[in-house]
Formats: C-alpha cells, structure tokens, sequence
C-alpha cells in the first residue's frame, strides 16, 4: 500500500494518506478536522503524484516565499480553495523547496498556476490576477 505525506491546514500536523484514500475525505489523526478540503494542501514530490490522480480536478500554485506577486495572490488563492473545497482540489507548490518539482513542469516565472484532471494539464497561466479573474480563468479551465 502507498502512502503519501500532507500537513493538516488546521493544526499542521503532518499525517500519512494511503494513497486509495484520495478520493475519500481523509481526516486529521491529530484534530480531526479534513485533511483534504477547505485550505491549499501543500505539494511535495512525495504526495503530488496521487493529488493528481485523484477523481477531482487539481488546481495548482507554483510559487515562492521571496516572490512579491505570490504572497500577493496566495489569499486570494485560498479563498477560492475554500469556496470550492467539495468540487475542485488546491495545491500550492514552493518552488524554492520543491525545485524538481519545478523543473518538471518546466516553470519558468511564477506564480504559475495549473489546471490537472484526471492526472492530465489543462490549462496553466503565469502572473497572480484579482479574485474575479481569477475565478472566470478557472471556470474556463475546469470546462476543458
């Protein structure tokens, strides 16, 4: 059985997934509270592979601590995870501490953000935008 790593963004604590369990609503060992809805998990090499093959479609924030325009934009992206937290799955990825993930997906400016489904990308943009832009992007993205 395969298991993956993620920090529970209530209490941060760190918990093993089976990875079978993706698609279900995996709690916290520790509060309790869901592990996967509600917040941006934090993507590793460790657990992105089974974020993205999971049922549910996969929005990602490459970014980093130094960059201006991200932390500009991290809220925003995690209202909108929190406003679709049953239908559609946030990952934030740190470039800085995830750099094979980084160069994999062959980021080049940042913040880039990625649509999956079904463990495949569907659309990506470079640049933080407002909310409501950001939202009309997404809706777009999810339809393809």
């Amino acid at each position: 059985m395969s298991t993956f790593n993620t920090r529970c963004p209530s209490c941060s604590g760190v918990n093993r997934v089976p990875t079978e369990r993706i698609s279900e609503t995996p709690t916290c060992g520790k509060c309790k509270s869901p592990l996967l809805d509600g917040a941006p998990i934090e993507g590793t090499e460790s657990n992105f592979s089974a974020i993205l093959n999971s049922k549910v479609p996969v929005v990602v924030d490459f970014w980093a601590p130094w960059c201006n325009p991200c932390v500009g934009f991290a809220p925003v992206f995690s209202d909108v995870a929190s406003e679709r937290a049953k239908s559609v799955r946030f990952v934030k990825i740190d470039t800085e501490s995830q750099q094979n993930l980084a160069a994999k997906y062959q980021i080049r400016s940042i913040p880039t953000i990625m649509v999956f489904k079904d463990g495949e990308r569907v659309d990506v943009i470079n640049g933080a935008l407002p909310k409501g832009q950001f939202e009309q992007w997404l809706n777009q993205a999810l339809t393809k």
